[in-house]
């Protein structure tokens, strides 16, 4: 059996039937990320992938930076997006909120200086989800294990100026090395780690 050649499509399929009917802003993902009454972030997914949770923010209003270090998946996010961009206003009116940076977010990180940092790294493989035994096994062959993920989440906790947010999978163990989060957001099979910068001190002298 031929398997299906791995794409990014933001018009059709399970990332339009979220963008509809996924719940908005109510979601596990935006509340960690602090969405709320009046309140739209700015965001820097420091993970892109295949780019259906940036997707999904910008769909509700935010403004989102994709960094991806990989060039075939980089190739897959211009493509997904120059599609999306043409298929109907709404559509294009989505893309325009989203900005695709090239390289590791390690290094790009502390030059945006961003306020919110989504972070979601290759996590270990899932038996019992079909999407795990498709796009995201041809995901993992591509991209590969995500080794310095621990690194890339001390720059993030650096660099960023409001929070910091870890997508990980719900039962595994912590991160090793990180301080515990400010609080968690549980999903069906993940958690959202939200780590809270403390606001600067100012000079009283």
């Amino acid at each position: 059996m031929t398997e299906t050649p791995l794409t990014v499509d933001f018009i059709s399929g399970a990332i339009d039937y979220r963008r509809r009917h996924g719940g908005g802003r109510g979601q596990a993902l935006p509340k960690a990320l602090g969405f709320r009454p009046g309140v739209t972030p700015d965001i820097v997914d420091a993970t892109a992938g295949l780019g259906r949770d940036a997707f999904l923010l910008a769909s509700l209003g935010a403004n989102v930076t994709l960094i991806e270090r990989n060039k075939e998946i980089q190739k897959l996010l211009e493509d997904g997006m120059a599609r999306a961009a043409t298929a109907s206003d709404s559509h294009a009116e989505i893309i325009s909120r989203m900005i695709l940076v090239k390289g590791d977010a390690r290094d790009i990180l502390p030059e945006l200086r961003p306020e919110t940092v989504l972070i979601d790294p290759m996590h270990p493989p899932r038996r019992k989800s079909a999407l795990v035994k498709n796009e995201m096994r041809q995901l993992r062959a591509i991209v590969g294990a995500d080794p310095d993920c621990e690194e890339l989440m001390r720059v993030a906790l650096s660099a960023a100026s409001k929070r910091v947010v870890l997508k990980w999978p719900r039962r595994a163990a912590p991160m090793p090395g990180m301080r515990s989060p400010s609080h968690q957001i549980l999903g069906k099979s993940t958690r959202y780690e939200v780590f809270m910068m403390a606001p600067a001190r100012e000079d009283q002298n």
